[in-house]
């Protein structure tokens, strides 16, 4: 385990990557004995120090809640990040050259919460009574520090959030199927990747249940108005600059994207 001070270093060097645009050392590199928990907590030293230069949060990122994700990232469940509204952005979004280091798109589900969520015991039916809607989302992965990156540098940086876009149309959750949304993925017009929402563990919900158990077991929960990405259900698709990105999720519509 780190101490606060390393903990504090290390989120300060993500920070200030994040700042310039440039990566820096893998936390997991410069300090050995890394835990989980110290992953995280540097994390939430990097939300604060966001925090400190006015960014507002908008929701929050699961990651790695598909079973193949979690293999290739030996790891047995899902993680997570903040979203700040400066990483919101909506269909049709043009990102320039040298926004991102190595972007990597994924198509997800978009989850807008109706109603304020916390407290011990969160059940299904509560987070069911709580979700206003749901609508497609690209997710746009990043990496503010070196490669190869574990999954404690990963989850120290944010569980990789890069950008958000959302697009397409919203549906209340009364007669979706949300285990059969399906999305395809293409850049600049070939179809590279497909997949539905089933991929999910089955349940494109037991990420936001885990989510929402993890908040509530820390004293914090999910507020009304905030966005949640589900995790991928798609593998991710490299992106350089000039390329375009559509995802098309059918009856809920498709969202453009592209690089300069």
């Amino acid at each position: 385990m780190l101490t606060e001070d390393d903990r504090q270093a290390a989120a300060e060097a993500i920070w200030e990557a994040g700042r310039t645009r440039e990566t820096c050392a893998q936390p997991s590199r410069i300090f050995s004995g890394m835990t989980l928990e110290d992953a995280y907590d540097i994390q939430d030293r990097w939300a604060r120090l966001r925090l400190g230069e006015g960014a507002r949060i908008a929701g929050r990122k699961i990651g790695l809640a598909a079973r193949p994700m979690q293999a290739a990232a030996r790891v047995s469940g899902p993680d997570c990040g903040v979203i700040f509204e400066d990483a919101l952005f909506s269909d049709g979004a043009e990102f320039g050259r040298g926004t991102f280091a190595r972007p990597l798109v994924t198509a997800e589900l978009a989850i807008t919460m109706g109603s304020d969520l916390s407290g011990p015991e969160i059940a299904r039916g509560d987070l069911l009574a709580a979700i206003a809607c749901v609508a497609p989302a690209l997710e746009i992965a990043d990496s503010r520090t070196e490669e190869p990156a574990t999954i404690l540098d990963t989850i120290s940086d944010n569980a990789g959030l890069g950008a958000v876009v959302t697009g397409g149309r919203k549906r209340p959750l009364g007669g979706l199927d949300l285990g059969w949304i399906a999305a395809v993925l293409a850049r600049n017009g070939v179809v590279e990747e497909t997949g539905v929402s089933a991929g999910l563990g089955g349940d494109p919900l037991a990420g936001l249940l885990w989510l929402a158990q993890r908040l509530a077991a820390a004293g914090e929960g999910l507020r009304a108005g905030d966005i949640i990405l589900s995790g991928s259900f798609t593998r991710p698709v490299p992106v350089a600059p000039g390329d375009s990105v559509l995802a098309d999720f059918g009856p809920l519509g498709s969202i453009a994207v592209s690089f300069g």
